[in-house]
Formats: C-alpha cells, structure tokens, sequence
C-alpha cells in the first residue's frame, strides 16, 4: 500500500469512529445522578467544566424538576437543549415536548 493511500486510509477511519464514538455516548441521561463525566459524554456541547457547573447548580436547588432549569446554568442555551431533548432524563421521566 502506498504512503498516500495509507495516511487517507487512516484519516476517513479516524473520521468514522470520531462519528461514530460521539453516536454511540450519547444516550439518555438523568441529570439529577449523572457524575460530570457523564453529563460530558452524553450531553451534546457540554464538556467537563460545564459538566461541574451543571452538577453545582443541582445541589444548590436540591435538583431539577424540569429540563428548561437547565437554562439558568450559565453556558446552557436553548441550542444545547434542543440538541440533547431525546437524551435528557429527569428522575426516570423524559421530558415532554
């Protein structure tokens, strides 16, 4: 196999399990028990610092009863929820539309 072939070959498999990976994380997640390692797998644009942020506002408000509280995390917007509406779990319950 040439050189060139090689490094393309490589390139479009790290591609497809970049796509792939990031596909196979997210998944329904509860944010009311969720450690900040998982809120960051799962929850489309959210990372490790806002992860934590996430998880010191529900301890400080005693946990979230609805989806839209996740607004008054500074960093969430409404694109972040709707990106992740199929994903987010409160306390065993997806919310409603």
């Amino acid at each position: 196999m040439k050189t060139s072939q090689f490094k393309n070959t490589a390139r479009l498999l790290f591609l497809l399990g970049s796509l792939s990976g990031s596909v196979a994380n997210a998944g329904p997640v509860n944010i009311n028990t969720a450690s900040a390692e998982v809120l960051a797998e799962n929850i489309v644009g959210v990372g490790p610092i806002l992860a934590d942020q996430i998880i010191a506002y529900r301890l400080a408000i005693g946990g979230f009863s609805h989806v839209d509280e996740l607004l008054e995390v500074p960093g969430i917007g409404e694109k972040t929820i709707q990106n992740n509406i199929e994903n987010i779990v409160i306390d065993g319950k997806l919310p409603q539309n």
